[in-house]
């Protein structure tokens, strides 16, 4: 066999490493990401348009009376065993209709086992509870009372409880007339009236519908931050900046949230909600797992110099960025008795004022 020319082999090694370039292009093609489509503020913030009416189911109207009936029961303390916890007591108007804790505190002064979220803008909410268990305010309405470890208060003594208050009885009967005290007319009046707690217009929501002065220079590039670089907008999308879906931040945790109700589907697992951030200005501490120990959770907003290492996707970590979402955070925070569509349906008294118990 007669020996290669040595002009044969550059030529061989030249085309054998040519085809090696183009395979290793084809390959890092086939593989990468789609192309981002180009940033445009203006096109941004058409995704970010309140909403001009609140939803409600067919069979629970809200009227005067039924809102009325469902503050009544949300701020009533009898609807606990210990007669000293209300619905109001863990989701308290001044803190958002939060409670300022890292984890709520139920029956017997105890801790419970994840923070309370927030009712604000549940009317629109998909599912309810940190784990999605329930799919209405109705279905939700009863568990925090019947639960031992919050208002441990049984169904059917709640239902002795409030037909032996007098006063109660006539109330049932104007918001639903002919239905009495039932599990389902209780959770129908609460969920009436949570349907109410809206956060009010913020400055943010007036920029959005056209003011350009209706927040500074540093909340808009905070805005551009948020929905490119940082890509908040992943989790935080639309009005309410929440997409109402379930993510694993990556923080480890016994509570597998979610994943209790999805046990086949390896996404769900430790799973939680994307809270709202509306009024988030006043839902400190931040930065926590909703079971983890109070250790290292923020007061405030501002300055964030860096992420957990167990966050799963990366945003800027210099401070001036941190301004930025820190002034978008307060641009989105509204007075919940604001919004028109609430007021139209809601009760002519304040909704932080003292309810009036039968």
């Amino acid at each position: 066999m007669k020996p290669c020319p040595q002009s044969s082999l550059t030529r061989l090694i030249t085309d054998a490493s040519a085809l090696l370039v183009a395979l290793t292009c084809a390959h890092t093609a086939l593989n990468a990401a789609p192309p981002q489509p180009e940033y445009h503020r203006d096109t941004a913030k058409g995704a970010f348009k309140r909403p001009t009416s609140v939803p409600h189911p067919k069979d629970n109207p809200p009227t005067p009376d039924r809102i009325s009936l469902g503050k009544a029961l949300f701020f009533d303390p009898r609807l606990s065993r210990a007669n000293n916890i209300s619905c109001g007591s863990c989701h308290n108007p001044s803190f958002a209709w939060g409670d300022g804790l890292p984890k709520g505190v139920g029956h017997g002064s105890k801790e419970v086992g994840r923070r309370t979220p927030t009712i604000l803008n549940t009317a629109w909410a998909e599912t309810l509870f940190w784990d999605g268990r329930a799919s209405s305010l109705e279905e939700q309405a009863l568990g925090p009372i019947a639960a031992p470890g919050e208002m441990n208060m049984p169904l059917d003594q709640v239902l002795a409880k409030l037909k032996s208050v007098p006063g109660y009885l006539p109330l049932f009967e104007k918001a639903y007339p002919g239905e009495g005290i039932s599990e389902q007319t209780i959770a129908k009046a609460i969920a009436a009236f949570e349907r109410t707690v809206i956060s009010g217009t913020a400055p943010f929501d007036e920029w959005i519908a056209g003011k350009e002065n209706a927040i500074s220079d540093t909340a808009k590039r905070g805005f551009d931050l948020f929905n490119t670089k940082a890509n908040c907008v992943k989790c935080h999308s639309g009005w309410n900046f929440t997409d109402d879906g379930f993510h694993d931040i990556g923080l480890a945790d016994a509570d597998i949230g979610r994943g209790a109700h999805l046990k086949e589907l390896e996404s769900m697992q430790h799973a939680f909600k994307t809270p709202t951030l509306r009024n988030v200005v006043q839902r400190a501490p931040y930065a926590r797992r909703i079971g983890t120990k109070p250790q290292g959770g923020r007061a405030v907003l501002q300055p964030r110099r860096r992420r957990e290492a167990t966050q799963s996707f990366a945003r800027d970590c210099s401070v001036e960025p941190d301004r930025r979402r820190s002034r978008r955070a307060h641009s989105v925070h509204g007075n919940p008795h604001e919004h028109r569509s609430a007021r139209r349906t809601a009760d002519p008294s304040d909704r932080f004022s003292r309810p009036r118990f039968p």
